[in-house]
This record gives C-alpha cells, sequence and structure tokens, in this order.
C-alpha cells in the first residue's frame, strides 16, 4: 500500500512524499513505515505507542478513527494511507475593532 507523507514529515523520510509498504492492517502498514524511516515514530507515536492526538489517518480518504476495526482494519496493496497532521496556530488577538485597525490603503 501507498502511505502518503505530510510535507513537515517528509525531512524524516527521506524526503519522500510517499513510501511503499507491504501489509495486511493500517497498523502494520504504519510500523513498516517507521521500520524504515525510525526518525518518524517519535513523530507519529507516543512513548507509550500510541498514535498522537494530532496526527490523523486517511485510509482511501476515510477517517481512520471512525472505521469499524480502526487501525486493525485491513488493507490491501491498492489502498493508500494518507497521514495528516493537525495544524493549529494563528496570530495574536488584536482586540482593536477592526473599523479602528490602521490598515494600507490599496488603490485601483
Amino acid at each position: 500500500m501507498q502511505i502518503i507523507i505530510p510535507t513537515p514529515l517528509r525531512p524524516y523520510a527521506d524526503g519522500k512524499n510517499a513510501v511503499e509498504v507491504d501489509a495486511a492492517t493500517i497498523a502494520e502498514a504504519l510500523d513498516a513505515l517507521t521500520q524504515t524511516h525510525p526518525a518518524l515514530r517519535k513523530h507519529l507515536f507516543t512513548e507509550e505507542g500510541k498514535l498522537r492526538a494530532f496526527v490523523n489517518l486517511y485510509f482511501n480518504d476515510e477517517d481512520v478513527r471512525y472505521l469499524p476495526e480502526k487501525e486493525q482494519t485491513a488493507v490491501s496493496s491498492s489502498d493508500s494511507l494518507s497521514i495528516i497532521p493537525s495544524i493549529a496556530g494563528g496570530s495574536e488577538f488584536d482586540p482593536t475593532p477592526i473599523s479602528r485597525r490602521k490598515c494600507a490603503k490599496i488603490t485601483v
């Protein structure tokens, strides 16, 4: 199966955007991935071996959290697994009303 590696994790997968693995389940596919690219393990799993809360997995576009067998779901060579890290952040809150903020004037 093909595992799609997101841009922030590619440095830990030799710069690859996708990795092919042989596995029977999603869990085995992730294990094969981290065996081949050990630096990924700490970014995907906790010290207890559980998938980190901010890592989302999509099996053929289906959220793994909602699959009946979750990570024990059977896979085939034609399947894909996408790793999608949650993204948080943004700019600090500005309490100034928008109408009072200084903005650049754009002329057309």
